[in-house]
């Protein structure tokens, strides 16, 4: 790097979907690290639209097609993720089909806001209560 150029390093897309299925949510059970139940969701191919994203994400780990209803928010807390710096944009989505955990889902379940799982992975907990609560 010439004297004076910067690196520059830049949080990666990830979504995150709210799926409303059968009277709750769908969570899914990770394979991999960080364990713990979570929102079905992943990484932006690059090229991809965040809405696709989505789509596919709900697909691969739940065996549902979603019809996205609205964007919920957007988390971007630097250590959201342990791994690395990911900024994600969450979801509110209708599931329909046969739920089955696939591709990094160990498990899926349906929950209600009385009876989530744990541990809860990345900031999933804080997406959930503000999707409870009614906030954005």
């Amino acid at each position: 790097m010439a004297a004076g150029e910067r690196k520059f390093r830049n949080p990666v897309p990830t979504v995150d979907i709210v799926i409303e299925y059968e009277g709750g949510i769908v969570l899914i059970e990770r394979k991999n690290p960080p364990h713990g139940w979570a929102l079905p969701g992943g990484f932006v191919d690059y090229g991809e639209p965040l809405e696709a994203a989505a789509v596919r994400e709900a697909r691969e780990e739940t065996g549902l097609a979603v019809a996205l209803k609205r964007q919920f928010h957007t988390y971007s807390d630097p250590a959201r993720d342990e791994r690395m710096h990911t900024i994600t944009t969450v979801y509110i989505a209708e599931g329909s089909g046969r739920l089955q955990a696939a591709d990094d889902a160990k498990k899926a379940g349906v929950f209600g806001r009385k009876n989530l799982p744990g541990p809860l992975a990345f900031d999933h907990k804080k997406i959930l209560e503000d999707y409870f609560n009614g906030r954005y």
